[in-house]
């Protein structure tokens, strides 16, 4: 798979928050980000709702791709569209009817396009994997605007295995960005790991620039087998 939904959904690790560290100033791959300490308990996990819309751009530094993006949700469907035909990358994912869909139409090196289905799987099921996400803090994301964010972070370690010098392997990586008053909204989400398969680096950026709680549009491409 090489983006996106299948990937967040994969990553569910459970543990203790960090402790709690002096302010610093990051890069990233979307501009700096300002950690703010703040003697506060720890807010709630993030949690896509079941109906929304946004906009924004999905980014692949080690590429020098950077494609327009939507976000959508209606009724507890969701999918995120990377791209488009006139674009290096062009992908599609779904949460559709219970049923889990990644379309890739376009990207490097790419010369099989099939649409992959994991049946089972619907928004109660991400926003459970989000109930174990770590906190990593309050931030500042310094764009236009700024956004004042609570920083969550998810993965997948295997194997599982107890705290000792132990070979393990970072299968799933997440970095989410949602804002520090409305779990519900998504401003960035950074994704590392082997569901970025496509991707020499492993890693891409997903920034919304706007994320409205309205009805969205959600369509099951024709390539894609309807839900049994």
């Amino acid at each position: 798979m090489s983006a996106a939904l299948a990937g967040v959904t994969a990553l569910v690790l459970a543990a203790p928050p960090p402790a709690a560290a002096a302010p610093r100033k990051t890069g990233t791959g979307t501009g700096t980000v300002t950690t703010r300490q703040e003697a506060s308990p720890k807010p709630p996990p993030p949690r896509l709702p079941r109906d929304f819309r946004g906009k924004g751009k999905w980014i692949v530094r080690d590429l020098d791709i950077e494609v327009p993006f939507t976000w959508e949700g209606r009724g507890g469907d969701s999918q995120m569209t990377a791209g488009g035909p006139q674009y290096p990358i062009w992908f599609t994912n779904l949460i559709y009817h219970d049923t889990l869909y990644t379309l890739t139409y376009k990207w490097p090196g790419l010369t099989e396009h099939p649409c992959s289905r994991i049946p089972g799987f619907d928004l109660e099921a991400l926003n459970q994997g989000f109930e174990n996400a770590r906190f990593v803090g309050p931030e500042t994301l310094r764009r236009t605007p700024q956004r004042r964010v609570n920083h969550w972070r998810v993965g997948v370690v295997l194997p599982q295995l107890p705290p000792g010098n132990h070979p393990r392997l970072p299968l799933a990586l997440g970095d989410i960005y949602v804002d520090e008053r409305d779990p519900g909204t998504f401003w960035q989400v950074l994704q590392f790991g082997v569901q970025n398969l496509y991707d020499p680096e492993l890693d891409e950026w997903l920034v919304m620039d706007t994320f409205e709680h309205r009805p969205g549009t959600v369509t099951l491409p024709r390539r894609c087998e309807p839900p049994r």
